[in-house]
């Protein structure tokens, strides 16, 4: 009988229910729009009508042009399926909900995060490239600059897990972890056994984790298992077997903050792949910070503004989350560091408007590091520009993918922008999941924003702009080194495709946007 209650629990798992769910689903509309189709010629006229005022509604709204035409064609190609689909995906009532729910604790927290006007004015004078920057993401980020924080970088998971480890040893007041991907393993069991033992201790522990994130990593209401070790445990979106555009908008973000003094952020999950305790995918390069000082207060706002919408309260002072004098003392000085985080719910590309002042202020170089290559016009027109203008661009993506039809997308890029001067490197030992910009030895971005439309538009994101820190030297080395291990595509590499494989890549270039 054990044995037989272990089988069924493990075929008819929750990704099971899930799936099964989502297929009834489909199957369902499948059936519906098959039968409006073939049976019923007036309800087809009425979808092409239908289908018609959605596309003038799409053309004339101020969704990214990429998103309209692909839109567009489904939905003129296919009036039943397209218009059905857009109801289900394109529309934004999801987000108006979400919007009017976070905007009830975005507000004051934003009143806890003041710009320094001082530093602002010392950007001016001494360069108007991060003054624009700092600016911008303060007005349309929400989040200040600061100096007088030290920044560390990573150039591995295993770099950022031993220095994790160490950190989270010194906790004595909280810890705040919020991460796209959790999983069983070397390195979360590891984690795991400190964060259990420092809520003994009376340390007040908090997990965020992304329900779609780790809907394959970690077993059904796993925030169970947390708060009976002591861990107060909240997850975003939980996933249900539900057709709905609210399950676009993922948390993405990897915050970690040990009493609001020392903070992590970067590309790497708390999962064995991120440190290669397993072989995944080749070898897994990526990246991460550690901050220690006063930017540190913008990552523990961006954890407790995401705790308090999915807790739906407040606390009533945040006096005990702010950090302390003496922990700010040590790092006076050591530039100016943004950390700054992207909504789906604001309208705002904020990831990639920041992406896009580095690449237009460069006048030396710009090496970027991206998972994915899958970009609009705007980032495209930006990087061959810079490179027509004598700015040496680089970008290194994945030799080895973690998703096929995405890294054909990613590879559907590549011929244009070689054409015009941007060059390209594929990291051949594996994948490479690092998300870094650093140009003209002055200014930096590691986070977790991807350059594709998931990243750029629907996930909550995050991300720390440096500039004149010491690390930028660091993230460029690292740069230069991983260069040594990858293969540079030429534009003979781009013109010597199957034809059937180019075919391919356009059409999932076409609708890339949806994917």
């Amino acid at each position: 009988m054990n044995f037989l209650t272990k089988l069924l629990k493990r075929v008819f798992n929750r990704t099971t229910v899930c799936i099964i769910g989502i297929l009834i689903q489909i199957s369902y509309l499948v059936s519906l729009f098959w039968s409006l189709g073939t049976t019923y010629t007036y309800s087809y006229l009425v979808f092409e009508i239908i289908g018609f005022v959605l596309t003038l509604a799409i053309v004339n709204s101020d969704m990214n042009p990429s998103y309209k035409i692909a839109w567009m064609i489904v939905i003129l190609s296919f009036p039943i399926f397209g218009v059905m689909t857009y109801i289900f995906f394109g529309n934004s009532h999801s987000g108006d909900r979400l919007r009017r729910r976070m905007n009830r604790f975005n507000a004051e927290e934003r009143l806890l995060l003041p710009q320094n006007t001082e530093l602002v004015r010392g950007l001016h004078d001494g360069s108007r490239t991060a003054e624009k920057q700092a600016r911008y993401l303060y007005t349309f980020g929400g989040y200040p600059a600061y100096t007088n924080t030290a920044v560390t970088y990573f150039s591995s998971g295993e770099e950022k897990f031993e220095t994790l480890l160490t950190e989270l040893e010194k906790a004595e007041r909280f810890i705040f972890l919020e991460y796209f991907i959790i999983q069983e393993g070397k390195m979360w069991d590891t984690i795991l056994g400190i964060l259990e033992r420092k809520a003994a201790e009376g340390v007040d522990v908090r997990v965020v984790y992304d329900d779609i994130g780790c809907l394959l990593t970690l077993p059904y209401r796993y925030y169970s298992t947390l708060e009976k070790k002591g861990i107060k445990c909240r997850v975003f979106n939980e996933f249900k077997p539900i057709w709905s555009a609210k399950m676009n908008n993922r948390d993405h973000r990897k915050i970690l903050v040990i009493d609001g003094h020392t903070a992590f952020n970067g590309g790497i999950n708390l999962a064995d792949e991120y440190i290669n305790a397993y072989e995944k995918y080749g070898h897994w390069k990526d990246s991460a910070v550690m901050l220690k000082g006063e930017a540190v207060w913008s990552f523990t706002m961006m954890f407790l503004t995401m705790w308090n919408y999915l807790n739906n309260t407040k606390p009533a002072s945040y006096d005990y989350y702010m950090p302390q004098e003496k922990d700010i003392a040590p790092y006076k000085g050591g530039g100016c560091v943004i950390p700054y985080t992207d909504s789906p719910l604001d309208d705002e590309p904020v990831g990639e408007n920041a992406y896009l002042n580095i690449i237009n202020d460069a006048k030396d170089y710009v090496y970027i590091t991206t998972p994915y290559l899958i970009i609009d016009n705007e980032m495209s027109t930006a990087l061959t520009l810079a490179a027509k203008s004598g700015v040496d661009v680089r970008i290194i993506t994945p030799y080895i993918p973690d998703k096929w039809f995405v890294h054909a997308v990613t590879r559907a890029h590549y011929k244009k922008l070689v054409k015009l001067g941007v060059k390209i490197y594929e990291y051949t030992p594996g994948f490479i999941h690092a998300k870094n910009f650093v140009a003209d030895d002055k200014m930096a971005v590691v986070g977790t924003v991807n350059l594709d439309f998931r990243s750029l538009y629907l996930h909550f994101e995050c991300a720390t702009y440096m500039y004149k820190t010491d690390c930028i030297s660091d993230v460029k080395a690292d740069y230069i080194k991983t260069l040594e291990e990858c293969r540079e595509i030429t534009y003979e590499d781009c013109l010597n495709v199957n034809f059937f494989v180019r075919i391919g890549r356009a059409l999932l270039r076409l609708f890339s946007p949806m994917m």
